[in-house]
């Protein structure tokens, strides 16, 4: 970009020599004030609760990109987004999205939703036993929402969702965890809230029964989502379509129904382009627990034409993650957040997720593109290869 942000350039230094990498960091200190230099690692003792038989550790390599631009609820603004990645061209990808989306005013971004949950099973050998059990669960909601919310001091209880088949009864009790993505708060919550359904009952129970599938894309976070929940839009305009993107709109747009109907065909949860490669890249570089793409990568993606323009559609219902906690007290990983002004806020996590989703969209527009101008494979021989 060529764009002057407070007097300073917001294009992002290019190359692959050390003196070029040296300029990047200067440009993301003179942008946003942070110094991605100090690469200092954590002790060891700082690394309770994050990993076990630790030797040393394996380096992986960030790049930035950006400006991306945003109209959220909670994330305004321009911000430059930090990857972790061994795939060439993606960073260049997801930079080249968000340069179309900036010259076409930015990428409009909202939350929607933010819970998650652990769902244990009670399992019993009589149907009226279960029948009683769930009429006692609806009788006693108030204590066992109380026992949950004992457990933290930010979490709390949305609702208490009861799933019967056959024998079993599966309590879904979900939560919103405020600036945790909040595996380890939900697991807890609902093992003190069973442990009092046990006393109370005599009804024991397993902690786990995969209705939430933690780590696994599933239909159930497809609707109801397992963290945050996002939509994103841009509009980009013909002339950029074709300057930044090289590609004809209306070939892309007439052509582009074949991909959702195929991905149905092929029985995909939605129809995403390439979620999961923002996403961990992403969530590398901000301490995110990068199994959860997995679930994460869940995704809506849709065009429209408009006069003289495309706009380009995305909805991400089930982003996992969090500001505090795990790997977001790393050093580097803070840093990242900090770049990201992530770092602290009362809503910090749901203008991390607004951010992420608007990088994953650009990330997604600029493919989408590739494959429709038949650049492709053109990119990946030119960029992905030493």
């Amino acid at each position: 970009m060529t764009e002057e942000k407070n007097g300073k350039s917001s294009s992002i230094p290019r190359g692959f020599k050390p003196e070029d990498s040296a300029a990047r960091v200067e440009w993301v200190k003179s942008y946003a004030d942070i110094d991605l230099g100090d690469t200092s690692e954590d002790s060891p003792e700082e690394l309770r609760g994050i990993i076990e038989n630790h030797v040393g550790f394996m380096k992986v390599p960030m790049a930035v990109v950006g400006p991306v631009l945003l109209d959220g609820l909670y994330a305004k603004g321009e911000y430059c987004v930090p990857v972790c990645t061994l795939e060439g061209t993606l960073a260049m990808s997801m930079n080249r999205g968000m340069l179309a989306s900036y010259l076409s005013g930015g990428t409009k971004v909202r939350h929607f939703r933010q819970e998650l949950s652990r769902a244990p099973v009670f399992i019993f050998d009589d149907l009226d036993e279960s029948a009683k059990f769930q009429t006692w669960v609806n009788k006693n909601k108030e204590a066992i929402v109380d026992a949950a919310e004992s457990t933290t001091n930010y979490g709390k209880v949305l609702r208490i969702d009861q799933y019967a088949v056959q024998g079993y009864v599966v309590l879904d009790i979900v939560m919103d965890t405020g600036n945790a993505a909040g595996q380890n708060m939900v697991t807890l919550a609902a093992k003190v809230a069973c442990e009092l359904i046990r006393k109370e009952t005599g009804y024991n129970y397993f902690l786990e029964s995969n209705i939430n599938s933690d780590k696994k894309p599933s239909v159930r976070n497809m609707l109801l989502g397992r963290g945050h929940g996002v939509a994103a839009e841009t509009t980009i305009k013909n002339s950029v379509m074709k300057k930044v993107l090289k590609v004809d709109p209306d070939i892309l747009f007439e052509a582009w129904p074949y991909y959702p109907t195929i991905s149905s065909m092929a029985g995909i949860h939605g129809n995403g382009i390439h979620e999961s490669n923002a996403l961990t890249a992403i969530y590398l570089a901000t301490g995110q627990d990068a199994a959860c793409a997995s679930e994460n990568s869940i995704a809506h993606f849709a065009i429209e034409k408009k006069e003289d323009a495309l706009k380009f559609k995305l909805t991400l219902p089930s982003l996992t993650v969090g500001t505090v906690g795990g790997g977001t007290r790393l050093k580097m990983q803070k840093k990242n957040l900090e770049l990201l002004e992530c770092a602290e806020g009362e809503h910090s996590s749901r203008k991390l997720a607004e951010i992420i989703a608007g990088a994953t969209l650009a990330l997604d527009i600029s493919l989408v593109c590739a494959i429709g101008s038949h650049t492709f494979t053109d990119a990946h021989m030119k960029y992905g290869r030493k």
